[in-house]
């Protein structure tokens, strides 16, 4: 890191002789890469460097700082020592005076500067230093402000004395810790990127005469030894969890802390807290805990004698890096891969990389951290590898892979696909051979981040609706269950998600979209067995749609933002005004069954990208896909906690999750009724904020100038789509009287032609219905449509074979009065009315004549009817001459006992975002 002796007596810590000119000669003093950053940022300012000082070169490399100078043909001078015992070295500073420089600017210099240097110039010297001064001073700060568990980290910069780093401060700046910072990731997210502007924007301050000169404080200050001697790097497990966590993580990456794991001397790294069940695993002995530690599939789980868990995902055994998961396995050495020609192109590309990194010819034995190269040169590496290979790997891809041969093998299999990420959740599948693939998926509950089974016990059964077999029972979740994944939820939202930065989150969501698409056949597969969706239907819609939908709010995920809003002043002060967006927290998310993935995504991905995190009940009927949803979750990197699925019965789990009083917000989508009772519940409990998705009774209007193919083709898949349970589905359907029988016509025709069958052949149209009740609802809806005087024209009535099979049914004659005209069937069921062509207003009153509002239709080539049916329509999506077309960038939303609130498009974000205005006077 830094810090720098200055010798010779004091000064006074007054202003310097500052000037108002716009540029300086600058000398730089100091190394690595975060000097040449800072170097290359003066020079782009404007500032002549006229010298740099810097470190003697490791073998055959040069410091960062020493090549970058070197070719900007700026002096580079390699300093071996600047004194000799107290005594600065005559020749040395002779030739540092020789550059003239006005500043001295000292980013990371870890050696010794006499204060013949520090005092010379005209403006003297500024210096960078990774705490908060007057707090951890000395070389190791940030090791330490980690290892104390300090809840802020910063840096320092401030104007260099003869004292260990307690000169006056000209600037600092500060961050949160988060509960698994290292120190690689505080410099990388903080430290490095803001102290490089910082420095800058100091060295501009200095030249314009406006840098200020704070004397350091006494009060806190604090000075720690330097961790490389090795006794500092020993695990004290004496101490409490918290402590030791924060001991682990203060060394990582580097020096690493130390410990004895049956009896042999081992480094840990990537430690943090574990708060899931304690895995099975082989267990080890590790030095004076009383605890066994097991070695598990994610790592190796250390229990501290006050009974706090640490996971520990790397280790370091005599050098060698490896999974903590893979300790004790003998069998560590890298698969051999076989190339392809295009892999085989990488090589020369890698290699490269690696022989400017580390300025030295490289084979396939060379590793790159004995090599010389340090964290800053990791970031480099995976920077240049996605520059030049649009390949993005992850630090860990070169902590486990620092040999040249082994690390080629890790890119090519990232290149493939594979992820190697040890962040598989264990399970007990369920295990299907179907549709030519082998499926395999869980049947628990998903609960931070585990499958764990309900505290009741009770059980749900799965039914295929093809042929009502019993594909599996599953854990089935009680109130207790929601409660925990509650506090689960809350945890993960007070946390990791929320410090995470918004960028962060949105790369978590693009990569839930990618194992969507790439599990899509299995993910199709079992939908079509647990829904009865059609296949190729699932693929395109039920998974495709839920793919576009990850994406499109993955890109919202850093745009959310507020406004600046002009108000009076409060004179003669001023005033600024300006909101913010935020996450509610806690949200709870209800879904239905006829498109069990795709409605868990339309709600939860909105719900993610604002910052939420999520206790989701997915009906009980078909949750399977909403639990290999939460699977492949993991393997996204969605930290534990912020998506919870509970499979359950809506009057315990539903209700629980209405109720419970840390929740603030729910999403639903199902029936009325059920909308109700969410409603009263969620006024109840802590007037929670509720959005919702209910039944319609969307009326489609056919005028006789429409293309009446077109008209008959897409009010056939309005009412028929998805079996017909389908939400927006065109309940009742009005057709002018001068085309009604050839359209009534038309439609039979092409009814007769629909395959019903197994969903699972690629030539099926119409699949089962859900289950087993809705098909015997339909069954009475029909036999109450007929009572009531419409005329059945074909269909209404189960189809004569194994499975929940319906035929498609088209009923004309249909009166405003009949219960069929008034209630959804959610079903393959046409209701068709004739009406007049004398007047538009009166068929638009008789279509808003229902309780519902949520989607609507019309057929026809006057552009003025069209614009008129769509002014005066009671419903929140209207269709002209298409129907079904939905998109994840337009809003979709009902009215009346539709409910209320959006689903898609930037208006989704709005349900899950609160508004928060500030008002500040000056």
């Amino acid at each position: 890191m830094l810090m720098l002796r200055k010798f010779v007596k004091c000064r006074p810590t007054t202003r310097f002789g500052l000037t108002n000119q716009r540029d300086l000669n600058v000398a730089i003093i100091g190394q690595s890469s975060f000097a040449a950053e800072v170097y290359k940022l003066l020079l782009k300012n404007g500032h002549r460097i006229v010298g740099v000082f810097t470190i003697l070169d490791k073998g055959n490399r040069q410091d960062p700082l020493a090549a970058v100078a070197s070719e900007n043909n700026t002096p580079v001078f390699k300093i071996k020592s600047w004194r000799k015992g107290e005594n600065a070295l005559p020749e040395i500073v002779a030739q540092y005076k020789k550059v003239d420089a006005e500043l001295n600017v000292l980013p990371f210099c870890s050696q010794f500067i006499p204060m013949e240097v520090i005092e010379h110039p005209k403006h003297k010297s500024i210096c960078y230093h990774p705490s908060i001064l007057p707090k951890h001073r000395g070389v190791s700060a940030i090791n330490w402000t980690l290892m104390n568990g300090d809840k802020e980290a910063g840096f320092s910069i401030f104007w260099a004395d003869d004292g260990l780093d307690t000169g006056p401060i000209l600037s600092q700046k500060s961050c949160p810790v988060l509960p698994d910072d290292t120190v690689d990731s505080l410099y990388n997210r903080f430290l490095y990127p803001e102290g490089i502007k910082s420095m800058a924007e100091a060295v501009d301050m200095v030249a314009n005469g406006t840098a200020p000169v704070i004397p350091q404080s006494t009060e806190g200050s604090s000075f720690e030894p330097s961790v490389r001697k090795k006794a500092l790097q020993k695990v004290d497990w004496s101490r409490s969890g918290v402590d030791i966590q924060n001991f682990i993580r203060g060394l990582d990456s580097s020096p690493g802390a130390w410990t004895i794991i049956n009896e042999t001397e081992v480094k840990l790294y990537k430690s943090s807290i574990w708060t899931n069940e304690t895995p099975t695993g082989e267990q080890v002995t590790v030095d004076t805990i009383q605890f066994p530690a097991i070695v598990h599939s994610n790592g190796l789980l250390i229990t501290c004698n006050d009974g706090l868990k640490i996971n520990i995902e790397r280790l370091s055994v005599d050098g060698k890096m490896m999974a903590a998961s893979n300790y004790g396995n003998a069998d560590t050495v890298q698969e051999t891969i076989d190339y392809t020609d295009q892999e085989k192109a990488y090589i020369p590309v890698v290699e490269s990389i690696w022989k400017n990194i580390l300025n030295m010819e490289i084979g396939k034995d060379t590793h790159f951290f004995q090599s010389g190269a340090g964290s800053m040169d990791v970031v480099r590496l995976i920077e240049e590898i996605k520059d030049k290979l649009k390949f993005t790997l992850k630090n860990d891809d070169v902590y486990m892979s620092p040999v040249f041969s082994d690390f080629c093998n890790t890119l090519v299999k990232r290149s493939r696909g594979s992820t190697d990420d040890n962040i598989r959740v264990e399970y007990d599948p369920v295990v299907v051979d179907v549709n030519n693939m082998k499926l395999q998926f869980a049947k628990q509950l998903f609960i931070n981040g585990q499958f764990v089974d309900s505290e009741s016990g009770k059980t749900l059964e799965c039914i295929n609706p093809a042929d009502e077999s019993v594909i599996c029972s599953i854990q089935c979740a009680s109130e207790a269950d929601v409660d925990q994944a509650v506090i689960a939820a809350s945890r993960a939202f007070e946390g990791e998600w929320s410090e995470m930065s918004p960028r962060d989150r949105g790369a978590i969501l693009y990569k839930i979209a990618d194992l969507l698409d790439k599990n899509r056949e299995e993910l199709a597969t079992i939908e079509s067995i647990d829904s009865g969706a059609v296949y190729t239907l699932a693929l395109k819609t039920h998974i495709g749609m839920s793919i576009d939908v990850w994406k499109y709010f993955a890109g919202w995920a850093d745009k959310i933002h507020g406004q600046t809003i002009p108000i009076s002043h409060a004179r003669p002060n001023r005033n600024l005004t300006f909101t913010k967006k935020e996450p509610f927290g806690v949200c709870g998310i209800i879904t239905p069954w006829n498109y069990p993935l795709m409605m868990l995504s339309w709600k939860m991905a909105a719900c993610l990208a604002a910052g939420n995190t999520v206790v989701m009940k997915p009906t009980e009927v078909s949750p399977l896909t909403a639990l290999k949803f939460a699977e492949l979750s993991v393997e996204a990197g969605f930290p534990a906690g912020v998506i919870n699925i509970l499979p359950g019965l809506g009057s315990e789990a539903g209700r629980a999750i209405a109720e419970h009083p840390d929740i603030r917000k729910v999403g639903f989508t199902g029936s009325t009724a059920t909308g109700h009772a969410i409603m009263k519940a969620s006024a109840e409990s802590n007037l929670k904020k509720v959005s919702l998705e209910l039944g319609g009774k969307s009326p489609l209007i056919i005028l006789d100038d429409c293309d009446l193919d077109k008209s008959v083709r897409m009010s056939m898949g309005g009412v028929f789509f998805n079996k017909g349970e389908n939400c927006i589905a065109a309940g009742r359907v009005f057709v002018e009287s001068s085309i009604h029988d050839k359209f009534i016509d038309k439609v039979v025709e092409e009814v007769k032609k629909i395959k019903i069958g197994n969903p699972l052949e690629r030539d099926t149209h119409h699949g089962p219905q859900n289950h087993k009740a809705h098909l015997e609802k339909l069954i009475n809806y029909c036999i109450k449509a007929k009572n009531e005087g419409a005329e059945l024209k074909i269909g209404g009535k189960r189809v004569d074979r194994p499975g929940y099979y319906f035929e498609p049914t088209v009923f004309t004659g249909v009166e405003d009065h009949m219960f069929i005209a008034q209630e959804e069937a959610f079903g393959p069921i046409m209701a068709v009315t004739k009406f007049s062509s004398s007047d538009l207003d009166a068929v638009i009153k008789r279509a808003n004549s229902t309780d519902y509002g949520l989607s609507s239709g019309i057929f026809t080539k006057d552009i003025s009817k069209a614009l008129r049916f769509a002014e005066k329509i009671d419903a929140g999506t209207v269709f002209i001459n298409t129907y079904n077309k939905t998109d994840v960038a337009a809003p979709f939303g009902g009215f009346k006992k539709s409910g209320f609130g959006k689903d898609l498009g930037e208006e989704a974000l709005n349900e899950y975002l609160k508004t928060k205005c500030i008002t500040v006077e000056y």
